[in-house]
């Protein structure tokens, strides 16, 4: 191995641990509570090695977003082909949603609340967030009905996912009631 491919080497471990830790810290304590101060401190690096990586928080959450999207789009896909037929394909994706926003409520506010610099649907937006949204397209797209756009019954499919995530994690909707919301997204906004 050269001395270049080991350097290159280093750099992406390093740049893997501040996202790792940024990412913990955040689920931890929240996005307020990682600074670059506090990143240095925890990884034992000092805050000019972090802005050589990242040149501040705000791409550190993009970091993690991206990272987020390539596992939302994982557990969907997982969650979609253990499912036979369209309706427990719906259901198993809203459900696997649903359950990767509670279980990484850091993660998913980097992805759709923070402003991580990323661009979102056009032509420039990266490819795990186009990877994540073409997860829920597969399955939602062949449950859109006769002459609706599958792109746009996805939107709106997620937007209805990402409000019952979003309220019930706010104490807004009562967790109890989330199968019954599912169903309810399932049976009558995707008509199954």
């Amino acid at each position: 191995m050269s001395v270049q491919e080991r350097k290159q080497r280093e750099r992406a471990e390093r740049e893997r641990l501040i996202v790792a830790t940024a990412r913990e810290l955040a689920e931890q304590q929240g996005w307020d509570a990682v600074t670059t101060r506090r990143l240095a401190e925890r990884i034992e690096y000092s805050q000019p090695v972090l802005y050589s990586h990242f040149r501040g928080k705000r791409e550190i959450i993009g970091a993690v977003a991206l990272q987020g999207a390539a596992e939302m789009a994982v557990a969907v896909r997982a969650a979609t082909a253990a499912a036979d037929g369209p309706r427990e394909r719906v259901a198993a994706l809203a459900h696997a949603y649903l359950d990767f926003a509670a279980r990484n409520p850091a993660v998913y506010d980097a992805l759709f609340q923070l402003d991580g610099g990323l661009a979102y649907a056009q032509e420039d937006t990266p490819q795990p967030l186009k990877d994540a949204f073409a997860a829920l397209l597969e399955s939602l797209g062949e449950v859109a009905g006769d002459g609706v756009h599958p792109g746009l019954f996805t939107e709106a499919f997620w937007a209805a996912l990402h409000g019952l995530a979003t309220l019930t994690r706010a104490g807004r909707l009562p967790p109890e009631h989330t199968e019954w919301r599912v169903e309810l997204l399932v049976d009558r906004l995707a008509m199954l």
